[in-house]
């Protein structure tokens, strides 16, 4: 329950820390911000690291002049191409095996299943649609690497969705976020953003469901 505690605390309080690293710790945040976003997008067994919300605060820093945002911009899509990349390689090389784990603390077996529905309607288009859909954006690279599709076509969908999933948020952080109305309430903000990003599953489970019943 502690361990969970923790993440809840860094997916929900991301502005605190963030701030905390960065007095701490620098430009090595940089490295960090990279890390995270990497795991985040990278690794099927972390996909409740922050994603939407950690852009946003980070464009916030980087206004207030802690970080630049142009190398930040940089180095965080490439964080979220070489993560998805990373990914891919691993669903085409033992997506068979790990898809048949059990649902556990460290992998969401229904989160999978749910993505490899969403890819067998959408495609391709999936790999930059699941950027803007927590947990999802986590499995889609992975699904895709099991699907075995053709890794040109992937990395330009992998490109295009870290383009505009990285400038965008990290850019309305830096114009929006040290306003004063924002800045006081930047914690409503964040669960703003969350609730934005889980709103196409949302709608996506109120279809499959109205299906189900038709």
């Amino acid at each position: 329950m502690e361990y969970l505690a923790l993440l809840l605390d860094l997916v929900l309080h991301v502005d605190r820390h963030l701030a905390v690293l960065l007095e701490s710790y620098g430009g090595w945040l940089y490295a960090i911000l990279f890390l995270i976003v990497f795991c985040e997008t990278g690794l099927v067994v972390t996909p409740f690291l922050p994603g939407d919300s950690l852009l946003f605060v980070a464009g916030a820093l980087a206004a207030g002049g802690g970080l630049d945002a142009g190398l930040l911009i940089g180095v965080l899509f490439v964080a979220a191409v070489l993560g998805d990349s990373v990914n891919y390689a691993v669903g085409r090389r033992f997506g068979g095996r790990i898809s048949r784990w059990p649902d556990s603390r460290f992998f969401n077996r229904r989160a999978l299943e749910h993505t490899q529905q969403f890819y067998r309607r959408h495609g391709g288009k999936t790999i930059v649609i699941a950027r803007f859909m927590p947990i999802i954006r986590t499995f889609a690279p992975f699904v895709a690497g099991m699907a075995a599709m053709d890794y040109r076509r992937f990395l330009g969908f992998n490109v295009l969705g870290g383009a505009l999933w990285v400038g965008p948020l990290v850019m309305a952080g830096y114009w929006f976020g040290n306003l004063p109305l924002v800045r006081s309430n930047l914690t409503a903000v964040i669960f703003g953003i969350i609730a934005l990003s889980m709103l196409p599953m949302f709608v996506a489970w109120l279809r499959h469901r109205s299906a189900a019943r038709a």
